[in-house]
C-alpha cells in the first residue's frame, strides 16, 4: 500500500519538533546531516511526501485510534541522504492519514566474509 497524497503532515511537526533542538529525542540533528533546518521544512516536508509516494507502506502496529503505517527508505536531502522510517497513522474515526514520526533507520552491518579480517 502507497500512503495517500492527501495525507497531512503538521507544520508544528517539522518546526516545533523535527527541525529543533530537544534534550530528548532530538532529531535536528540527525536531520542537518543531510541538510535541513529550519530555514527549509517545505524542503524537509517535500521529501517526506516523495518517499511516501515512491515506496510501498507495511503495516506497523494497530490501537483504539487506527492502523500504523511505517515507510522505509532513504530521505534525499540537499547536503546527503538518510536512511529512515516514516510512521504515519490512518485514524479509524475519519480515515485521515496523518505523519506521526520519523525515526532513522538502523540499517544492519553486513557480516564480515571470511577473509576480510584485518589482523596485524
Amino acid at each position: 500500500m502507497r500512503i495517500r497524497p492527501d495525507a497531512t503532515i503538521s507544520r508544528d511537526k517539522l518546526v516545533k519538533y523535527l527541525l529543533v533542538s530537544r534534550p530528548w529525542d532530538d532529531k535536528s540533528v540527525f536531520l542537518s546531516r543531510a541538510g535541513y533546518t529550519l530555514a527549509n521544512p517545505d524542503d524537509l516536508e517535500h521529501a517526506i511526501r516523495e518517499l511516501a509516494a515512491s515506496v510501498g507502506a507495511s503495516e506497523d502496529a494497530r490501537n483504539e485510534y487506527g492502523v500504523f503505517w511505517r515507510v522505509e527508505g532513504e530521505l534525499v536531502g540537499p547536503l546527503a541522504r538518510l536512511a529512515v522510517e516514516l510512521i504515519w497513522m490512518r485514524r479509524q474515526i475519519n480515515e485521515r492519514f496523518p505523519f506521526v514520526a520519523l525515526k532513522p533507520r538502523r540499517v544492519p552491518k553486513k557480516p564480515a566474509k571470511p577473509g576480510d579480517s584485518h589482523v596485524a
